[in-house]
């Protein structure tokens, strides 16, 4: 990148920089004119200079040719002007005054928009360029930094960068222009005063830069403290697990205490130096019109100006320390600019970055690999020049599947890297297919080759859309004309500096997987789904959730036939009793208070159980329905229950969970609550507490807890409630709740919700288990279950894979990496976490899919290489031994041992 802000400003926005400073120039002699006008007006228009007597008028706006007596002996006149009594000439001069002013505020306009408008469009560019260098960024780089501070510099650090990029050229001029203009004006009117003002100006250009020198400095330290006080942060989320399974919280706060100290002195600096140096420039500009008022008023009391002269040279002044202001601010910027840009590039410009042509959209792939995997003297060192691999040389063939096993620290890592193409040799050759994987562009490292880490990332999404980005290489599918990014955008990204790329696209390529279309996709994700063991975590996924109806008329129609199917296998195996339904005249026992209320799934925040409580339309509903009260007293009954349980049992029992109402943190507060009421009865409480208390029954599951809180009187006076806060709901917001009918979908409830219609009774053995059995029965019959599982597919696993377990997201990787079909597929370790039963049974259905495809599997279970067809073992960085199983262990050696160890 270039080492200077100017320099990659002027490189990018050359065109533009041209057309402003064109448009700062023409208005310069504007701006003149409007310092010029005051004079006249108070000469002329006011004080009637050069008119002879009542009723003289003089010439306004004649015009005549630039050098005309010079070329033609006699002055030239182009235009005669209009002949105007003094009245009239202090109208006509005070609507030019007026009209300057317009022409002036409108050039401003047009120049800062403009120079707005390429500053953003830079500062665009910028944060593309340093955001694609991470992309190019060598994993081992990559592996050293800290997310946060890069996310940091390209968010924060570099938004001052687009305020200054439109003003590198043309402030300086603009301002500069004003001020010499302003200085020029004053000369012609006063040579005295106008020296008095330059000496001034130079004064002021020649201190304070000096004094910001020292603020130049804290604001780096204080850009670099801000920097690494971000990325501890960022370590302490990382390491939240760390921190407090080692109790280190207070160590943590010492040195985040210790870190914002030194910000805040450095700032504190700041602000003393920033403010002496604005009260001194402050006392400088006022120092100048003392001069004016008393030098000027000489020369005006002595003949030597006139008064009209003075008052246009003091508004002259009046403007000119804005513009010398703003041009001393304009260094001051500029300093601290080049310093965060410097500051900025420098860590993004790691040694051995990726070329760009090596990541080129348009790249190609090429035929599928044939040949060999050869290496030769194969080593690697770390950043520090240590060994981690040493000399190590094999060759085996592409197809072949291939164990590496070692023990911990052998190297197997590394030499997975390395094959996949992700971290380059210190020295020595890898070939595969005969061309050196060094030399392969990133279309064949990506496509050709699939690696899988133990610590694979997934994306916040869809189970789909992780499944689908090892296909995602370059648009396949322009956008069509409804979704297309519009020429506009297209024409300011390409003046950007932007790739023109269209994320509306369709990226999936669905030849790479084997695929014709969605449907044949779709497809090929189930068949990958069950070749990782991941099938029936899908489907589970699936009857959690959720489908449009008005977009799946098919699906919610099938799920409503299961429905029925439901009932139907349930009262045929005498399990009826196993789900309570919902109906619409009846309370559920087996249903909280607040579904029986609702008789629905929320659709709104405020209408789900935990906000009840604050709920105004409820709380209308409860008045009407004379259940306040009752609410309350149900609260109480709870509270006291819940205080007599807990007592005694520390925080986290799983009795807390069991019972749902109260937290262990809010314990305290309703035991002050319950003494409160024993002490001075309910009647004591304040609203508050009235309200905390109402909101305890919302949970109440009168089959669960079996509190006797709800007979049949208190069922029927909530049924009551029930049908009136629906008459409601459908008049006021008919969105906030969609009701359950016996007929009809659920939108917003689950797959699972729809098709049982109700709840599951408590107390009954092995419940659960048999309505899981007999929906799976139901849902095969029906052939739902593919629908089912394709509705997983939509399961959000949340960022970074949050809402998976370790187990999923290795075998959510492996899968991810299956689907594209390399030709070589490289797992690190990523299947680790795995029972020996099920890494089993993946391993076998993995190389039975890969028949006839290379694999390399670096196993922490050295007697799983049985499996394949050659070994690399690896000890201390070195390959060992290599060979089949059976030879391995005949001869005897390492591997033998290490099984041996196993």
């Amino acid at each position: 990148m270039e080492p200077s802000i100017f320099k990659y400003v002027w490189r990018h926005s050359k065109p533009e920089q041209l057309v402003i400073v064109f448009l700062v120039l023409l208005s310069l002699p504007f701006y003149y004119f409007s310092l010029n006008l005051p004079k006249q007006i108070v000469n002329e228009g006011i004080q009637g200079q050069g008119f002879d007597g009542p009723g003289a008028t003089q010439s306004f706006m004649s015009l005549d040719l630039p050098f005309g007596e010079a070329l033609f002996g006699r002055p030239v006149t182009l235009f005669d002007g209009l002949s105007l009594d003094q009245a009239d000439m202090l109208l006509a001069l005070s609507l030019s005054f007026l009209t300057l002013v317009l022409v002036n505020g409108l050039f401003k306009f047009v120049i800062n928009t403009r120079k707005g408008r390429m500053g953003e469009r830079l500062l665009r560019r910028l944060r593309y360029e340093l955001s694609d260098r991470i992309l190019r960024f060598p994993l081992i780089h990559v592996r050293r930094v800290k997310p946060s501070e890069m996310a940091t510099m390209i968010k924060d650090e570099v938004e001052p960068l687009g305020g200054f990029i439109g003003d590198a050229f043309a402030t300086p001029l603009f301002l500069g222009g004003q001020a010499l203009t302003a200085l020029i004006f004053i000369m012609v009117q006063s040579i005295w005063l106008g020296m008095v003002a330059a000496a001034v100006v130079l004064f002021q250009a020649f201190l304070i830069p000096k004094l910001r020198k020292r603020i130049l400095v804290l604001g780096r330290e204080r850009q670099l403290t801000a920097r690494m006080l971000a990325g501890r942060i960022g370590e302490l989320i990382d390491g939240a697990v760390e921190v407090q399974a080692n109790d280190t919280t207070n160590y943590e706060r010492a040195d985040l205490t210790s870190r914002l100290g030194r910000i805040f002195n450095i700032r504190y600096e700041i602000y003393q130096r920033k403010f002496f140096v604005k009260f001194l420039n402050n006392l400088l500009a006022q120092f100048t019109p003392f001069v004016f008022y008393l030098g000027g008023g000489l020369l005006a009391i002595s003949g030597h100006l006139d008064i009209g002269a003075l008052v246009a040279v003091i508004a002259a002044y009046k403007d000119l320390p804005s513009p010398i202001k703003e041009l001393i601010d304009w260094d001051q910027q500029r300093l601290d600019v080049q310093i965060k840009y410097e500051q900025v590039i420098d860590q993004f410009q790691p040694p051995q970055m990726i070329d760009p042509k090596h990541q080129a959209a348009d790249n190609d792939p090429g035929p599928p690999l044939a040949g060999q995997i050869s290496a030769s003297a194969l080593t690697l060192n770390d950043e520090n020049d240590i060994p981690l691999l040493r000399s190590i040389s094999f060759t085996t063939e592409v197809t072949q599947h291939i164990a590496i096993v070692g023990s911990s620290g052998s190297g197997m890592e590394q030499l997975s890297l390395l094959l996949a193409g992700l971290v380059q040799p210190s020295s020595g050759h890898l070939w595969i297919a005969g061309k050196d994987i060094g030399e392969l562009p990133a279309a064949v490292i990506g496509r050709r080759l699939s690696y899988v880490g133990q610590n694979a990332y997934h994306f916040a999404g869809s189970l789909r859309n992780n499944l689908l980005y090892g296909l995602k290489h370059r648009p396949v599918i322009e956008a069509d004309a409804e979704h297309a990014t519009s020429a506009a955008d297209l024409a300011e990204t390409r003046r950007a500096g932007n790739p023109l790329l269209d994320i509306n696209a369709d990226w999936i390529d669905y030849a790479a997987a084997g695929a014709d279309d969605k449907e044949g996709m779709t497809e090929r994700l189930l068949d990958v789904l069950a070749v990782v063991d991941l099938i029936d975590d899908a489907y589970r996924f699936g009857l959690t959730g959720t489908i449009d109806p008005e977009d799946k008329p098919e699906v919610a129609e099938g799920i409503l036939k299961a429905r029925a199917a439901m009932v139907e296998r349930l009262a045929t195996s005498g399990n009826d009793d196993l789900v309570v339904r919902f109906e619409a005249e009846r309370y559920n026992m087996n249903a909280s208070v607040a579904e029986n209320l609702l008789f629905g799934t929320p659709q709104r925040a405020d209408f789900v159980s935990d906000k009840l409580a604050t709920n105004e339309t409820l709380a209308q509903v409860l008045r009407e329905a004379d259940l306040t009260d009752a609410f309350v007293t149900m609260g109480v009954t709870i509270a006291k229950t819940m205080v007599e349980i807990f007592a005694d049992l520390p925080p986290g029992h799983p009795f807390f969970e069991q019972f749902s109402f109260i937290s262990d943190d809010e314990l305290p507060e309703f035991r002050t609550i319950v003494t409160r009421v024993e002490n001075s009865g309910v009647e004591a409480l304040d609203k508050a507490a009235r309200q905390l208390l109402r909101g305890l029954p919302f949970n109440y599951v009168e089959a669960r807890h079996r509190l006797g809180l709800v007979d049949e009187a208190m069922a029927g006076r909530l049924v009551d409630a029930r049908v009136r806060l629906a008459e409601r709901l459908k008049k006021d917001c008919p969105d906030a709740v969609e009701f359950y009918v016996a007929d009809a979908y659920n939108a917003a409830a689950s797959l699972q919700d729809n098709i049982l219609f109700g709840r599951l009774a408590y107390g009954q053995a092995k419940a659960e288990e048999t309505i899981g059995t007999t929906l799976a029965e139901v849902l095969d019959d029906l052939g739902l279950r593919k629908t089912v599982i394709e509705v997983g597919l939509d399961y959000n696993v949340g960022i970074g894979g949050g809402r998976l377990s370790v187990a999923q997201r290795q075998k959510l990787a492996i899968g991810r990496a299956l689907l594209k079909q390399p030709d070589i597929l490289i797992v690190n370790e990523a299947a680790s976490v795995l029972d020996r039963a099920s890494l089993v049974r993946l391993i076998d259905n993995i190389l039975a899919m890969r028949k006839g495809r290379g694999v390399i599997w670096t196993l922490q279970r050295p007697e799983l290489a049985s499996r394949f067809e050659t070994i690399l073992v690896m000890g201390e960085g070195r390959l060992v031994e290599q060979g089949s199983f059976q030879d391995l262990t005949r001869n005897g050696g390492t591997f033998k041992n290490l099984v041996a160890a196993e």
